[in-house]
């Protein structure tokens, strides 16, 4: 099978990558390299997929030196231009569109950021895969359009119409988009709503790597909502795992759908939603504690007020999931957290010396 992996620099894209490499699918992957954190970071990423930041220009194509059947180009989704070539060029079978403008509290700084990748660089997504015959494309959502709901667990079949940022705005746009497509043109999409992943190779700006990173450097952690807050830290390999297999199964019509009635996770079009989670929040302090204890260090730690665009919990029913891809077990908390600070300490070589943490972390 031939997939397009936009973001495959970044941290999602980077795993799904790899795991599509060694089941011996072929790989197109694009990246327009932005500085939202340390770029450096992602041009490690590429190196480790055979791709050298040396040959790297802007809509080249570059062969990997590790995987026969990886490609990557530096690509901005907002082309247009470029973007039809590209699936003029290699006839896609499937689209997993990772990339976007991640991060909920950059949002209040930074708002059209948002809309240009987000909305803009999603529809010129939507309109190649309308053009170019894709079999299905599955997208990235986020758990943080749950916003105020408080019903929990979070449900893919609860509406989602109160969202507390802007990136989580962007995200639920995403899914109404996809949804007009699939109506419109007979498009399979499949939304999927990450909740909290975190593990090795992660993105600077994320809790578990600036926490580390503060810890091992003696530098304050900030705790927000004086840590009174829940999240389902989901490890990067379950989220992984559940892309492919939901990648495998393209979106299909319910036949049982009512209008009267709406779910809003599936549809008359080829259309679905899921939640992609463990399904057992932790409180954010015992987080903490189990990073400590990885590190061998105990953090310095200013507790703060709730910040705009957080909520107190999230919580995965990641139940359609396991019944749509037969996804059911998921690595601990324990085990996760140990696997990143074993990442970090030999990436940074034990002193977190080449982080560059540009934006405060995100829950």
């Amino acid at each position: 099978m031939r997939v397009l992996v936009t973001g495959s620099a970044g941290f999602i894209g980077f795993h799904l990558v790899k795991s599509l490499l060694e089941r011996g699918d072929e790989v197109i992957g694009i990246d327009n390299i932005n500085d939202y954190y340390d770029v450096n970071l992602k041009y490690a990423r590429l190196a480790e997929t055979g791709i050298s930041k040396s040959k790297l220009t802007y809509g080249r194509q570059i062969h990997s030196t590790k995987h026969n059947g990886y490609v990557f180009l530096k690509l901005d989704l907002t082309d247009a231009i470029g973007m039809h070539r590209l699936f003029e060029t290699y006839k896609f079978d499937c689209v997993c569109n990772l990339a976007a403008q991640a991060g909920v509290r950059y949002s209040l700084t930074n708002p059209a950021a948002y809309i240009e990748s987000n909305i803009k660089g999603f529809l010129n997504v939507l309109e190649c895969c309308r053009y170019n015959s894709i079999k299905h494309l599955l997208y990235a959502s986020s758990s943080s359009v749950y916003g105020l709901n408080k019903k929990m667990p979070f449900s893919v079949n609860d509406n989602v119409d109160h969202p507390v940022s802007l990136y989580a705005a962007s995200k639920k746009s995403n899914e109404l988009m996809a949804h007009a497509y699939s109506h419109l043109f007979n498009l399979p999409t499949t939304a999927l709503r990450f909740f909290t992943v975190y593990g090795p190779w992660g993105r600077p700006d994320m809790a578990l790597y600036s926490f580390t990173k503060a810890i091992i450097d003696g530098e304050p952690i900030n705790i927000f909502n004086n840590g009174k807050m829940k999240r389902d830290f989901t490890y990067i390999d379950d989220i992984i795992a559940g892309i492919i297999t939901t990648l495998d199964i393209p979106a299909q019509s319910n036949l049982l759908w009512d209008g009267d009635a709406p779910d809003p996770a599936s549809s008359s079009a080829p259309y679905s939603v899921f939640n992609i989670g463990r399904g057992e929040p932790l409180n954010l302090m015992d987080f903490i504690v189990e990073i400590e204890r990885n590190v061998g260090k105990h953090a310095k730690r200013n507790y703060l007020p709730m910040q705009n665009g957080d909520v107190l919990e999230t919580w995965a029913d990641a139940g359609d999931l396991i019944t749509h891809s037969g996804t059911k077990k998921f690595v601990s908390v324990k085990d996760g957290v140990k696997e990143f600070v074993k990442w970090y300490v030999n990436f940074y070589k034990k002193d977190g010396s080449k982080a560059r943490n540009k934006h405060q972390h995100v829950l």
